[in-house]
């Protein structure tokens, strides 16, 4: 490439990410709203091992909450009968909330891949702008589009009363999430579209579903959102199930080719999505029971024996036992978009074996979480994301196992989403518990939500949240976006930039500077980036090369991550310009003093200087003034 292509790309990059600059000293101009669009498709996320990175080798941790309604015969997130979506969501987000799994369901799916979305009903939306455009009247005075009503605005025609389809709702949620920086990943709950559809067995069989449409279902909703991150994965199926003497009924987990072998129809889907996404998660859930191998020649769909069983017993999609002799295992580079997601539920919700007596950390790992899905993390074999957990606050058992897997969480680094937001869960509750609308006079955005919390259960899960260790910042999954809009969340290169090596986070208990692979930075890429710990330029393209942390300084690494490249001129040239939405450390700023090492000031000649660098117009840095 020339020179001048080079320099232009450079040019190019800064300018889509801040606005325009001069590098004649001209002063810099942002957009107004610097995180109003974040188009970059920059936050998708792959597995090493048992944890999850970003595309710069930075490790995250996915730590949010369930909220289901389009699983159900709504087709659309629940309470949005008596709430407004964007309040629930913001503050979803100030509460540090960085992931939501919606459940859906295959006939919801289907029915939008067909082009056949139903129009939302009045039972599952409360939406309304009235009048929908500035009114005037016969004595001249105004009256403000939505004076009369402005609930959910976004979800109404431009009458201001006709509802949308179930499909640009959710087009509608996915803008929202991103206008608050928070993640998602959707679950096919059910085959149908049906508030108790998760109690079928297997993921075909109900309303027309089959395998076949499962699957290409799934497919299309990963094509048709495959350039927008916000949607981060697919949990192909909740909760497969069924008791091993159901036989070909019953989801079960082994090496064969049978319909009913989850293993075998998981490893179909997942190869297909990646086919047309190959940067989504892939989230794999377990069964109910697996073989016990009590006896020989025992067999699935076999009766139960008293005494001895054939079968080992756990929640429904919970048992990941059968990863270890037969684990998912996908095409190409497949395997490190994998994430299994087994659930696990307190007394409250089924009293089993493993609550007897005084149960502790220590006994629940050895009677039932380590050999059915905790090995999984430990072994370092693939990440985990506890798709569900949660239920009622009773001061007792449920209580006491539900801070027991919290704690188990933080201290091993592993995923989940908490069920749930929703105030209508009969057997858990809800983190909501009530909401009020009041109707005021608006024009441009709804405040009108009240919402209560149950925030003693908040208080228990908000521990488990991704958070910095002093500061308490909450730390979303976006690059650009920060989590919620209260000045409580940051966006995840913020937290990289300013917190991960001062404070660091609650991540493994409480570590600084995580996520570097062991204090170091791992390059992947087929792009050239510069090693500044010397004065020459490292190329790399297949292979890895690994800069190591040192206290001297390495100008042009803005961000402090290792690596010399465009964010970091992005990120100085928005600190040129008063940025207040991003920080520079102070190491940051020695860093990115790339003109005249002798005068301390930040410049606008110092992003030119470290753009120059990038293109290979100049071959050191700092450049020193003629």
């Amino acid at each position: 490439m020339k020179i001048k292509s080079l320099l232009s790309f450079g040019l190019a990059a800064l300018i889509a990410a801040t606005g325009t600059v001069g590098l004649a000293g001209d002063n810099l101009r942002l957009n107004d709203k610097v995180y109003a669009a974040d188009d970059t498709n920059d936050d998708w996320l792959h597995a090493e091992g048992s944890r999850l990175f970003d595309k710069d080798g930075h490790e995250v941790w996915l730590t949010g909450a369930n909220w289901f309604g389009f699983n159900c015969s709504e087709r659309c997130a629940h309470s949005l009968w008596s709430a407004d979506c964007d309040d629930l969501l913001r503050e979803v987000a100030d509460r540090g909330i960085n992931i939501i799994r919606f459940p859906f369901s295959s006939e919801l799916l289907i029915e939008w891949m067909n082009g056949e979305p139903k129009q939302l009903t009045g039972g599952g939306m409360q939406a309304a702008y009235n009048p929908p455009t500035d009114q005037l009247g016969e004595d001249g005075t105004v009256t403000k589009a939505g004076t009369y009503g402005s609930i959910n605005k976004e979800f109404v025609e431009a009458d201001g009363k006709t509802l949308v389809d179930t499909k640009t709702a959710w087009e509608v949620i996915l803008k929202k999430l991103k206008k608050y920086g928070i993640k998602c990943f959707i679950d096919v709950h059910s085959p149908h579209a049906d508030n108790s559809g998760h109690v079928w067995n297997t993921w075909y069989g109900k309303a027309g579903v089959t395998t076949e449409s499962w699957i290409k279902s799934l497919v299309w909703m990963a094509n048709e959102y495959k350039n927008d991150d916000t949607l981060l994965g697919f949990d192909l199926e909740n909760e497969p199930h069924g008791k091993g003497q159901e036989g070909a009924a019953a989801a079960k987990w082994d090496g064969s080719t049978d319909e009913n072998n989850w293993a075998y129809a998981a490893t179909k889907c997942a190869n297909e999505i990646l086919k047309v996404n190959p940067n989504a998660l892939i989230l794999i859930e377990g069964v109910e029971q697996s073989m016990s191998g009590a006896m020989e020649g025992d067999y699935w769909g076999m009766g139960d024996r008293r005494d001895n069983s054939p079968y080992i017993p756990a929640w429904w999609g919970g048992n990941l036992r059968g990863v270890r002799d037969w684990p998912i295992k996908l095409n190409g580079s497949g395997n490190s978009q994998i994430v299994y997601s087994p659930h696990d539920y307190g007394p409250s919700v089924y009293d089993q074996t493993w609550f007897a007596g005084n149960f502790t950390e220590q006994t629940l790992l050895d009677d039932y979480w380590y050999e059915t899905w905790a090995y999984i993390n430990e072994e370092n074999i693939a990440p985990l994301l506890i798709g569900e957990w949660g239920g009622h606050m009773d001061g007792g058992k449920n209580q006491k196992w539900m801070t027991l897997l919290r704690d188990y969480m933080i201290k091993h680094h592993i995923n989940h989403t908490f069920w749930c937001l929703n105030t209508n869960s009969g057997d858990t509750g809800g983190l909501w518990s009530d909401f009020s609308y009041s109707l005021n006079a608006v024009t441009d955005k709804s405040n009108g939500t009240t919402i209560k919390w149950e925030e003693s259960k908040y208080a228990l899960m908000e521990k488990a949240l991704w958070q910095t260790q002093s500061s308490g910042k909450y730390i979303g999954l976006d690059h650009q976006i920060p989590l919620g809009i209260n000045g409580k969340g940051i966006s995840l290169s913020e937290y990289y930039s300013s917190y991960a090596n001062s404070e660091g986070s609650n991540l493994d208990g409480g570590t600084k500077g995580q996520g570097n692979h062991g204090g170091s930075v791992t390059i992947k890429t087929d792009t050239t980036e510069k090693d500044t710990t010397t004065t020459t330029t490292t190329t790399t393209t297949s292979s890895d090369t690994t800069l190591p942390y040192q206290d001297d300084v390495k100008f042009g690494d803005v961000d402090c991550n290792g690596k010399v490249q465009i964010a970091d001129a992005v990120l100085l040239a928005r600190y040129c310009a008063e940025d207040t939405g991003i920080t520079v450390t102070a190491a940051g700023k020695l860093n990115a003093n790339c003109y005249d090492s002798s005068n301390d000031a930040l410049t606008t000649q110092d992003v030119a200087s470290l753009l120059m660098f990038l293109a290979g117009i100049e071959d050191t840095l700092p450049i020193q003034p003629s």
